[in-house]
């Protein structure tokens, strides 16, 4: 069996005042006028696996409102108690998983993937997650996919390549975090660095295995909390789940196991992180300006004006670089230079009723 897995938690607090704690930016249309970027990343992967075969693994509180997108059936929602980083949330989908199908879940294969990224041909796409999963399935090793850097972006994690095996892949050497300018700018230079784009593939056996020899402990959760969710004991799995360390899976698994091997992707990929990357996603016009809803600007250049309301307009004249959002509740005006800043205020708000 094979299955997608799609990562959708957190809240996406550098979009405020577009998202919120219930509207995360994962149900916004920040990659295409269309379809919210959620939607995008079920219908990738949806031609190579079959919708039925889709999880999207998110948090508990945004359970709710992703169910009622309909996206993919209800039961393939798999919330995730607390947050424990992405290790927790990668435990709790192979302890789900092991929990359905027994020991079929045990054999079969998953492709880890986000709901907050760019991607352009999906054909690619799938092109290189076939390869992927045929190299974690022949080698019972982890898979990750790797983009090569066009800039020397500091927003990213890095991965340093080895041994070349094929002409797309190679095992990984090391990861690396996310650097400053110099450092990133020399790992361009080098050219063997890759952007870790947080794309894996792997057996759920592989997992458990490559787990247990860096991590027991983690390793023995997980398969105690697939034996109480298969028991129905949600409670005590729930319980067993909050024992997991609040860590990455790069830092968990990754960086510790010698059986990694890294797919170089072939299609154009951005990750959406903040309202400057929308200048990368989105259809700008002939000023450079990314424009969505009700917007009327004058002389305005390298902008993103974003008017999520319909009973409104939003307007400006003479700004450049700028990020200008309306919604019915909240404005935020801020400098593109100062887009990763954006959580500082969501900060600021505290538990007010405007997240």
């Amino acid at each position: 069996m094979r299955f997608a897995v799609i990562m959708a938690g957190g809240s996406g607090e550098r979009f405020w005042p577009l998202s919120r704690k219930l509207r995360p930016k994962q149900l916004l249309r920040l990659t295409d006028p269309d379809v919210t970027m959620l939607e995008e990343a079920v219908n990738r992967i949806a031609p190579l696996l079959g919708r039925d075969n889709v999880f999207i693994a998110t948090s508990a509180h945004l359970a709710a409102p992703i169910r009622k997108a309909a996206i993919v059936a209800p039961e393939n929602v798999l919330a995730e108690p607390d947050k424990r980083n992405t290790l927790g949330c990668l435990a709790w989908v192979a302890a789900s998983i092991l929990a359905r199908y027994g020991e079929t879940g045990r054999h079969a294969t998953l492709s880890i993937l986000t709901a907050d990224h760019k991607i352009d041909d999906p054909d690619q796409f799938r092109d290189d997650h076939t390869l992927a999963i045929t190299i974690a399935e022949e080698t019972d090793s982890l898979v990750t996919l790797g983009v090569k850097p066009n800039r020397p972006d500091t927003g990213f994690g890095y991965i340093e390549f080895g041994e070349q095996v094929d002409s797309h892949t190679s095992r990984v050497k090391m990861f690396r975090e996310k650097p400053d300018l110099a450092t990133a700018k020399s790992f361009l230079e080098q050219g063997n660095f890759l952007w870790n784009s947080g794309m894996f593939t792997w057996k759920v056996s592989t997992f458990c295995d490559e787990l247990a020899a860096v991590d027991p402990a983690s390793a023995a959760l997980v398969l105690s909390m697939a034996e109480a969710l298969e028991k129905a004991h949600e409670d005590h799995a729930i319980t067993l789940f909050r024992q997991l360390p609040n860590i990455s899976i790069d830092y968990a698994l990754m960086e510790k196991s010698s059986k990694v091997f890294c797919v170089r992707a072939s299609f154009p990929w951005d990750d959406v992180g903040s309202f400057d990357s929308l200048l990368r996603t989105m259809p700008l016009d002939e000023q450079g300006n990314v424009s969505i809803g009700h917007v009327v600007a004058k002389d305005c250049s390298g902008c993103v004006l974003y008017n999520d309301t319909e009973d409104r307009v939003l307007t400006a004249v003479g700004l450049r670089d700028m990020i200008l959002v309306q919604t019915g509740d909240a404005v935020l005006m801020a400098a593109i230079s100062d887009a990763q800043r954006v959580k500082e205020i969501v900060q600021m708000l505290g538990f007010s009723s405007y997240l």
